[in-house]
């Protein structure tokens, strides 16, 4: 079977070992929720339809911008475990391509262990916020392009 996280960028992935490193699910979902803490204050007027993950129990809110062609994301959750899990996603994407994103799998959910310890819904809520930022990295591309005409 294929290393998922040989196709990830070496972000997410020194972010994914460090969680693997973890065995006790308790100091995993600490250090799931440092993360969150250290987001950077998402400004409210950014709490838009547009920017709303769909699918979550927890309001997400995702922005994405391109600058230098890598992708620069933003979020907030109000639920401490899901924001946790943008955070984890944001750190680990930030600075990444747009195709690079596009490509990814979530698989590397797997090497952290969360996939065992999250409730069905967080879980179904993780992969929505990941679909929704490979949608919001693909839209900066294609904003990004120069027009023809």
């Amino acid at each position: 079977m294929p290393n998922p996280s040989a196709t990830i960028p070496l972000t997410l992935e020194r972010l994914v070992q460090r969680f693997q490193q973890v065995s006790d699910p308790k100091r995993k979902y600490e250090h799931l929720l440092c993360l969150a803490k250290r987001l950077p204050e998402f400004p409210a007027s950014a709490k838009v339809a547009a920017n709303k993950v769909m699918g979550c129990v927890s309001q997400v809110y995702i922005t994405a911008r391109l600058e230098d062609g890598k992708v620069a994301f933003q979020g907030d959750s109000d639920a401490q475990i899901t924001k946790g899990l943008v955070a984890l996603l944001i750190e680990g994407l930030n600075g990444s391509a747009p195709l690079e994103i596009q490509q990814l799998t979530p698989d590397f959910i797997k090497i952290t262990g969360f996939d065992i310890s999250l409730t069905p819904s967080r879980s179904n809520g993780f992969y929505n916020i990941f679909q929704f930022m490979q949608r919001k990295a693909t839209a900066c591309q294609f904003a990004d392009v120069p027009s023809l005409h």
